[in-house]
């Protein structure tokens, strides 16, 4: 067992959040992903080195790697390496003293107890003590980042967080099957009813309007391919909050806190 090597599963924004604080406390950090991440809020998602190669996201670069061997190589560099590997393969390989499951897909992805020491997953679907050692709450309210280790996280109400009074109109999901092609960009002012985006499918573009008025925080990346119901934007009603658009949320710090929390935990159990 590496005893200074922390795998992460996913590389959204949430994730984000927890690989930064991990990686800033000092932690050898591997990051698991998809072949096609499908990030809304781009501007914070490190998962965006699977396309660019690189992703920096305040300070610190995940650097996509295709073979375990340049691990050592990317973490002397200061970085954090990323690898395409959606369904763990290499966790077994590497024997990490903790895996984090920060996915987010709302059910198990195939995370185990067995898989190290500690495991630890990010929002519902999973059950604390049989699933994974622990589970972190991720639904804005009270018990945000609340540690559990005996039960599971509160189902997802499929309603987003309110934000200056509006809930499910500040997020749009595509409206047909096809190619996602944005017009505006992530930080742009939008008004209602302005086009943002435009879908390609078999019988042509539709064009996917501002819902509400206010910031475009978060917007899937071009030329992704989507369903229909597929979440595709993000609009903010605070027109001031132009550097949320390019900086860590306060959930998500708050979610890595709790993850760090464990963490050291588990470091001072195996030491004493």
């Amino acid at each position: 067992m590496r005893e200074d090597l922390i795998i992460v599963r996913g590389g959204g924004d949430l994730a984000t959040g927890t690989i930064h604080r991990l990686a800033r406390s000092g932690f050898r950090v591997l990051v698991l992903e998809s072949e096609q991440p499908a990030a809304i809020r781009r501007q914070v998602s490190l998962c965006e080195a699977i396309y660019d190669g690189r992703k920096e996201v305040e300070g610190l670069t995940a650097v996509r790697i295709h073979a375990l061997e340049q691990l050592d190589e990317i973490w002397q560099r200061g970085e954090v390496p990323m690898l395409a590997d959606p369904v763990g393969m290499s966790i077994r390989l590497l024997s990490p003293a903790v895996v984090v499951d920060a996915i987010l897909a709302k059910k198990n992805m195939g995370t185990s107890r067995d898989m190290a020491p500690l495991t630890v997953a990010l929002g519902p679907g999973y059950v604390a003590g049989e699933d994974v050692d622990a589970v972190i709450e991720t639904m804005r309210g009270h018990n945000l980042g609340r540690i559990l280790t005996r039960g599971s996280a509160l189902p997802n109400t499929g309603v987003p967080g309110n934000i200056g009074g509006f809930t499910a109109e500040r997020v749009l999901h595509a409206q047909r099957k096809g190619t996602f092609w944005g017009i505006r960009q992530i930080g742009d002012q939008v008004e209602q009813g302005e086009a943002i985006a435009v879908i390609r499918t078999e019988e042509g573009d539709i064009v996917v309007e501002a819902s509400i008025s206010g910031l475009l925080r978060g917007l899937i990346r071009d030329g992704y391919p989507v369903k229909e119901g597929f979440k595709i934007a993000d609009i903010d009603p605070r027109r001031g909050e132009y550097a949320n658009c390019f900086t860590i949320s306060d959930k998500a710090r708050c979610i890595a806190g709790s993850v760090l929390e464990l963490v050291c935990r588990q470091i001072y159990l195996r030491k004493h």
